[in-house]
């Protein structure tokens, strides 16, 4: 991007030039996802070139999705989805936080106050509101607790369905592998046009078996899984012009035979194939009644190798005497193929404990949207589950504001700036929340703010059915401890990084030659 001082721009414009650019993207950015908050959020359109069509309510989903060429709204959709990967919700409200951080920022270095002052402030003042966070979040009494629920379907953009789903897989999959940060819940969701919703004790492979002369049923199955091709050992092209090459390659064609036939010997009755099967196998296979599914995908193997205890092995790994591929044969009480579907299920593995949920829809154009609303409801609850609930539709932003106001009092210097940028970002969800809802959001905050100090309560916000004053616990009304935490951490990330920035220049093109620099040089220095 090009700047350019105009006649009579003074040195201060100059030097926020930078800052103001970066801050008008962001506030794009926010702008573009702010209307999707809350109850009353509404959905976005999204339309690629060929006119393919998403509607969506989901922020992530909404900031990756869009056509966005400016760096420091390149930067904040990262963060959001640094943030989605990490705990699976709260990317809108990073977002909204984050652009009144800066915008905020902005408003106070052009009345003159240095950005270093500004950013030491924001520091402090959100170190102070995590620990607040951290101080005012419940625990859960368990995976029976009834907010756990209340998690699962304000997360859930109040689907009482899905947040059934969500809490009967929790409850099958237990707290402590909840707990496990290697496990996502949210990665057990499958959502499918046509399907019933349904949770199950087991796991789905999208792919359909190989062939139809297969068996189409599979009880007490012994499961391989082979993490390559099923296919013989491959020689190079110039070797198989040779005697010698031609003879090898036989000699290998009959060892992947034997191969195949041993595994048919050992009696296992279902393979898993990373990638594809070669015909011979496929013949052999069928004829021995085995099930073979090929061009499993990755995900769906390793969960199809956690649940049956199978250890994927390659190719190679089937020259082995039979004792040793037994020790990675996985077992299962059934594998079969749903048809409707074009899905297999692996049931009652003897591995560990996986629930899939599998989430019904209507028509082909919701599937999409049904699918994010279940992840965003699965992650909600693992994060109630690891760090507690705290009130939400913006209450628990508003009380921590009320707190670091006292902290802004008792500091000295121009960091109190910073900390009052931060104080104003924490109003912005309840602010987005209620004019989402239709009502004038100076006022409610106003009435908020008023509520929570007269009655010494933390969890009061609005009711944005009757615009009242209401006890968000009360009501239902909570989120994940994890989610608000993350959300004004990576907020304020992201929006020091980019208040850093006071220069914008434009890199010359590594590749250009002499000619181009030479006019990039005689350039107007003007224009940077």
């Amino acid at each position: 991007m090009s700047l350019k001082q105009g006649p009579g721009g003074s040195d201060v414009d100059e030097k926020l030039a930078a800052l103001l650019t970066n801050a008008n993207a962001v506030r794009a950015i926010a702008s573009a996802v702010e209307g999707t908050i809350g109850p009353k959020g509404l959905d976005t359109m999204l339309v690629d070139r060929f006119g393919e069509v998403i509607i969506t309510n989901d922020g992530i989903t909404i900031l990756t999705k869009m056509d966005v060429n400016h760096p420091a709204a390149r930067m904040v959709i990262n963060t959001a989805r640094a943030q989605e990967e990490e705990v699976g919700d709260g990317t809108t409200t990073t977002t909204i936080m984050a652009a009144a951080l800066l915008s905020e920022g902005v408003t106070h270095a052009i009345k003159g106050v240095p950005v270093t002052r500004i950013i030491e402030g924001i520091r402090i003042a959100i170190k102070r509101a995590l620990e607040l966070m951290e101080e005012k979040a419940r625990p859960l009494n368990g995976l029976d607790d009834a907010m756990l629920k209340r998690v699962a379907y304000i997360a859930g953009r109040e689907r009482e369905d899905i947040a059934d789903l969500v809490i009967a897989a929790a409850r099958m999959i237990g707290e402590e592998k909840l707990k496990d940060e290697a496990f996502k819940l949210s990665d057990t969701i499958l959502a499918e046009e046509g399907a019933s919703n349904e949770v199950f004790m087991g796991v789905i492979i999208c792919k359909e078996r190989l062939s139809k002369q297969m068996p189409e049923r599979v009880e007490k199955a012994r499961l391989l899984i082979v993490d390559d091709a099923l296919e013989p050992e491959q020689m190079e092209e110039e070797a198989l012009g040779t005697e010698a090459g031609f003879s090898r390659y036989m000699e290998l064609q009959e060892d992947f035979k034997r191969n195949i036939q041993k595994l048919t010997q050992m009696g296992i009755n279902v393979i898993l194939v990373d990638r594809g099967v070669h015909d011979t196998a496929e013949e052999l296979l069928t004829d021995a009644g085995v099930m073979v599914v090929e061009r499993v995908a990755s995900d769906d193997l390793r969960r199809a190798a956690e649940h049956t205890g199978a250890r994927p092995i390659k190719r190679t790994s089937l020259r082995k005497e039979p004792e040793e591929i037994e020790k990675c044969v996985g077992t299962a009480d059934l594998v079969y193929e749903d048809e409707k579907l074009g899905h297999i299920r692996i049931v009652g593995g003897k591995g560990k404990p996986m629930a899939t949920i599998l989430v019904g829809a209507a028509t082909e154009e919701v599937v999409g949207e049904r699918e994010r609303i279940a992840k965003d409801a699965a992650s909600a609850v693992q994060a109630a589950v690891k760090g507690g609930i705290v009130p939400g539709g913006g209450a628990i932003e508003i009380a921590v504001a009320r707190e670091l106001e006292k902290l802004r009092g008792g500091m000295k210097g121009m960091a109190a700036y910073g900390a009052a940028c931060v104080i104003e970002a924490l109003k912005k969800p309840l602010a987005q929340i209620v004019a989402n809802a239709g009502f004038n959001q100076l006022e409610k905050v106003g009435d908020v703010i008023a509520a929570q100090a007269e009655r010494s309560s933390d969890s009061l916000a609005i009711d944005c059915e009757t615009g009242n004053v209401e006890d968000m616990y009360e009501l239902g009304v909570v989120d994940p401890k994890l989610v608000k935490t993350h959300a004004l951490r990576a907020a304020g990330e992201i929006a020091e990084a980019i208040l850093r920035i006071d220069t914008i220049i434009k890199k010359k093109d590594e590749g250009s030659g002499t000619e181009q620099q030479a006019q990039q040089g005689a350039a107007s220095d003007e224009e940077f």
